[in-house]
């Protein structure tokens, strides 16, 4: 409880930390964005989790979920203190430009984010096969999540805000390297 009353504190705005961000800048974007990402990877994780006995990808995928939905938790508590909308009329990415990028498909609302038919074809398949569809498809998605936080780290404002972007980006990266290795026992690459 004092640990988030400092951080509340802290991101509010006195003693000279960082002003509230408005509802366009790149810490609302960053924001928004991030925490619907991290949803899909959340609930990737606790598919995959579900479909296979391997102990190593159920760990992982235990651990992505958490620490995403940990995350996400910040984010959207973020926009609450800074009481701004948790959506947009404006598409995803436009916070770095990219608002107009095409969708690799339906549900891909965002780089590295999984199609509505991946997540069906992941919800369907058991054992090795869904390992290696869930390893293949996260490895996308924390690529694209770490391009979304370095765009924040370089864009972004509010200095806590960035510090956690940059934690996304060295703990998602060392993620990819686990799961590389994962793919690899597996006989499989990361991209599908």
């Amino acid at each position: 409880m004092v640990a988030v009353g400092a951080l509340t504190y802290t991101v509010a705005g006195d003693h000279g930390a960082d002003p509230t961000p408005s509802a366009g800048s790149a810490d609302a974007g960053f924001a928004r964005d991030m925490a619907i990402h991290h949803q899909q990877a959340v609930e990737m994780s606790y598919i995959v989790r579900d479909r296979t006995d391997d102990e190593e990808v159920r760990r992982l995928a235990y651990d992505v979920a958490q620490t995403q939905a940990n995350q996400r938790g910040m984010l959207l508590g973020w926009l609450d203190l800074w009481e701004l909308p948790k959506v947009s009329a404006k598409p995803p990415m436009a916070w770095m430009g990219m608002g107009e990028m095409p969708s690799e498909g339906e549900g891909a609302l965002m780089p590295g984010m999984a199609t509505d038919a991946q997540m069906k074809k992941l919800q369907t398949l058991g054992g090795r096969k869904a390992e290696v569809l869930y390893l293949q498809l996260m490895t996308k998605h924390h690529r694209g999540g770490i391009h979304m936080a370095e765009g924040c780290v370089q864009r972004c404002g509010v200095e806590v805000e960035k510090q956690l972007a940059q934690g996304m980006v060295e703990g998602q990266q060392s993620e990819i390297d686990l799961m590389a290795g994962m793919l690899k026992e597996r006989g499989a690459s990361p991209d599908a």
